[in-house]
């Protein structure tokens, strides 16, 4: 055999070698995973990077499993690479169920670590699409082990790169809490599932019975929990939401957000005007604001179905990337909850990392009342909306729609935690209560003395909305940079933007800070 032929021999054995690992489990198992709605790891891989730009790493490890020696696991169960998103590097992982149902072993769990360690130092965003039976059994304690060097990465690379969890498949017991730590969850509806401890373990110990998908599903995370940001009806439309939220993002905490096209309407918005109500009981939609500002009406809403009485989400204005926040006058008029304040804070926070401007649209009657809210510790949750708002050094502007009242008043970036630029409409009541409280407090024994009690009541309401509930008391003290016509409120947006894009601000050295978790 001449050198030539060996070496052609060699070459043949390496790409069987490949085959086998890119068939993973086999055509039988693969044919499993289509028929239960799903795609299989490489498929996933495919759809969600930019043609031909998948570039596969550490494609030959091997479990060294205790009790595994005869079992085969192409790939190890997960596929490991890099790639590109709009033409930017990622790297990511895609678990395979077709291999021991993507259960995680010691050198499933090192593919992972690598690939989170190549991500960090070359400052891209890491992409991991879970479709995992839990820890490999048959492992022991060295798939615990494994579980704890990714946690581990999750923690130390938070607030370097973004992180970016797709649930696909089942998530259960330890494997839940790498998707936890990071920024963005993403969930299937229907064929996804996450839960500590599963239907059947809750059954034999409390006795009560529930399905995966009531107990774990999409819908449950995205509305009542809070553990998952997105859900979409498929893998497609998932993969394609994971591409679009990117689309908002820097590479990494050293850079800023990339620049889109910036919309080149006019910035004298007429129709703001019609879309909230000057009377400030009455309901309208935030969201819809918020589309008059952003260029191009694109706004991307994070969390759109849990603590709705907030809002917050990607959009841009000049082309460039920012946080909006805004409360939701349709739900809970708009006030201030546990839910509603661990939402916002974590949004805070995220873009307060990366660089990414924050503003807030502020119509606010205050911290919802109530003993729930008090005893599941309200003081706590909205003493963290106080502690993001004060340690992010990005550019931050407020725009008081209507009420800023109380506590909350201070709470949703005012002037005394830090905010860079304060405006209000015409119309704003920045005040310690509403007028209609404040007088019955203030006037109460001339209320209780009038011959017309009601008449005399309602025109203590307006002397105190005349004389304190009004944008130009607090202006006049220097709370509110401007009051500005609600017409000219992009306009302003994009002025302060420009003018806030070199901001830097330093914080006194430590180590860090003790958020009231």
């Amino acid at each position: 055999m001449t050198n030539n032929e060996k070496m052609y021999e060699k070459i043949d054995e390496l790409y069987e070698r490949r085959r086998k690992v890119e068939l993973g489990g086999g055509y039988e198992k693969i044919d499993q995973q289509h028929r239960k709605g799903k795609l299989t790891a490489r498929e996933r891989i495919h759809l969600l990077l930019d043609p031909d730009s998948f570039v596969e790493l550490f494609p030959f490890i091997e479990h060294r499993g205790a009790g595994l020696e005869m079992k085969e696991a192409p790939g190890e169960g997960v596929v490991t690479g890099y790639g590109t998103i709009h033409g930017r590097l990622v790297y990511l992982f895609a678990q395979d169920f077709t291999v021991f149902g993507g259960a995680l072993g010691e050198m499933h769990a090192r593919k992972i670590a690598r690939v989170m360690d190549l991500a960090a130092q070359n400052g891209a965003p890491i992409i991991g699409l879970n479709d995992s039976g839990g820890a490999r059994i048959q492992e022991g304690v060295v798939s615990l082990d494994g579980y704890g060097h990714i946690f581990y990465r999750n923690a130390i690379y938070s607030g370097v790169i973004p992180q970016i969890s797709v649930i696909m498949g089942p998530s259960a017991g330890g494997a839940v809490y790498s998707p936890a730590i990071t920024d963005f969850v993403f969930m299937v509806e229907k064929t996804s599932q996450m839960f500590i401890t599963g239907p059947k373990v809750i059954e034999t110990v409390t006795g009560e019975k529930i399905s995966s998908e009531d107990l774990g599903g999409a819908r449950v995370h995205t509305t009542i929990s809070g553990n998952a940001h997105f859900s979409h009806p498929d893998e497609e439309s998932t993969l394609e939401g994971v591409r679009r939220l990117l689309s908002f993002l820097p590479q990494n905490y050293r850079e800023k957000p990339p620049r889109g096209k910036p919309d080149e309407g006019g910035d004298w918005i007429e129709e703001i005007v019609d879309r909230v109500p000057v009377e400030g009981t009455r309901v309208y939609d935030v969201v819809q604001v918020i589309k008059l500002l952003v260029d191009h009406g694109d706004f991307l809403q994070v969390h759109e179905n849990f603590a709705k009485n907030i809002v917050v989400g990607f959009g841009r204005i000049d082309g460039y990337t920012v946080g909006m926040i805004a409360n939701q006058p349709k739900y809970l008029a708009g006030g201030l909850d546990i839910h509603s304040s661990d939402k916002l804070a974590r949004f805070i926070r995220f873009c307060d990392a990366f660089n990414i401007p924050l503003i807030t649209l502020e119509d606010v009657t205050g911290f919802f009342p109530g003993v729930n809210q008090e005893h599941g510790g309200i003081i706590r949750h909205g003493a963290k909306i106080l502690y993001a708002y004060s340690e992010a050094t990005v550019p931050k502007i407020t725009v008081i729609l209507r009420k800023a009242y109380g506590g909350a008043y201070v709470a949703l970036n005012s002037k005394a935690i830090g905010a860079d630029l304060v405006y209000a409409w015409p119309n704003a009541e920045i005040a310690v209560m509403g007028p209609e409280g404040a007088a019955n407090i203030i006037y109460s024994k001339e209320i209780e003395r009038s011959e017309n009690p009601e008449a005399t009541r309602a025109e203590k309401i307006k002397e105190y909305r005349e004389k304190f509930a009004n944008p130009y008391v607090a202006a006049g003290m220097g709370m509110v940079d401007d009051v500005i016509d609600p017409r000219e409120t992009r306009k302003k947006l994009k002025e302060a933007l420009r003018m806030l894009q070199n901001k830097q601000e330093g914080r006194p050295h430590k180590k860090h800070g003790n958020i009231p978790l």
